[in-house]
């Protein structure tokens, strides 16, 4: 089945940029300085976090991976048939194809992706590889809880597949409510199938965002490449460096953008002042234990129906219900 075209006309694309200018001055404004983690998949972005993935350092995606692979009859069968699968965050799809390898009878797949080259990547092989599955891609911020589309076949009950860590990306405020915009999107009668990176020690998890290559590092400093290049900025990306570290307190890696000489940085007219070693905050990487997230999901209004960890505990796939 044909997936419906991608329709980005010139308003759309310049209320992208609008956006973006609007969350650069604002994180560049704040003290202290913060940046959206949102930003750093366009088309370079999404080709270097694909690199990540394979560095050895990096066991997140091969851990899940091999977790889908034991358990993706039972996730499935929890699931049940007939389902419109919807997932944040379309990526590589090779967890999404396992999935509906194994999925009985699926309706519909629409993958919410903000990053309109993955997007169409991702959609272009899963649509190959499942001809008679209605594709119903739609380039939104699956953070906003976008109206979804209508699938011509009705579907048993809306699933949300959430797969890697993404949620982890999140403080605990927004991720709460990334899990309340999931509880409208699937339903009183849907569910959830979600990846979490589970607590560990702390220098597994640190050399997981400093790989010895510096693909996590390129990746980070793209970032300030796309302010340049979509904004018009001046960021000199060989006066920044990449900073990962794992705060224990707070069960997460924060990753900052860290400036090595006092400098001004200019965007849309505005300059913005950096300080020798100032930091800029652009992600969070929160790890979990398992009843940790089963209160956070508690105050979003799901609750957890099952989980199935690898070996050594350390990621989890946790399925929600209403």
């Amino acid at each position: 089945m044909t997936p419906l075209p991608l329709v980005r006309p010139r308003a759309v694309a310049e209320l992208a940029i609008a956006d973006l200018l609007a969350d650069a001055r604002r994180g560049l404004r704040a003290r202290p300085k913060q940046l959206p983690s949102k930003y750093f998949y366009d088309a370079r972005g999404s080709q270097l976090f694909e690199q990540i993935c394979a560095q050895p350092e990096y066991y997140l995606t091969r851990v899940e991976l091999a977790l889908m692979r034991e358990h993706v009859d039972a996730m499935a069968a929890a699931l049940g048939p007939d389902v419109m699968l919807i997932e944040y965050g379309s990526g590589s799809g090779i967890k999404t194809r396992l999935l509906l390898e194994h999925l009985e009878r699926p309706t519909a797949y629409v993958p919410i992706e903000i990053a309109p080259a993955a997007l169409d990547d991702s959609v272009a092989r899963l649509a190959a590889q499942f001809p008679q599955l209605e594709m119903l891609p739609l380039c939104a911020d699956f953070t906003r809880a976008p109206t979804l589309p209508r699938p011509s076949r009705q579907a048993a009950r809306r699933v949300v597949y959430f797969p890697g860590s993404t949620l982890g990306n999140f403080d605990t405020h927004d991720a709460i409510a990334l899990l309340q915009g999931i509880r409208r999107h699937i339903g009183a009668d849907g569910a959830a199938l979600i990846g979490i990176d589970l607590k560990k020690d702390a220098a597994v998890i640190e050399a997981a965002y400093n790989d010895a290559a510096g693909v996590t590092a390129a990746f980070t400093l793209n970032l300030l490449e796309r302010l340049n290049r979509e904004l018009g900025a001046d960021f000199d990306l060989d006066r920044f460096r990449h900073r990962a570290i794992y705060n224990a307190s707070a069960g997460r890696i924060e990753t900052h953008i860290v400036s090595l000489v006092a400098q001004d940085v200019h965007i849309d007219g505005e300059s913005f002042q950096f300080g020798r070693d100032e930091a800029m905050l652009v992600e969070y990487s929160c790890k979990y234990a398992l009843d940790d997230f089963a209160w956070l999901a508690s105050k979003a209004g799901l609750r957890v129906q099952g989980h199935w960890t690898d070996a050594q505990r350390q990621f989890g796939v946790v399925h929600l219900v209403p």
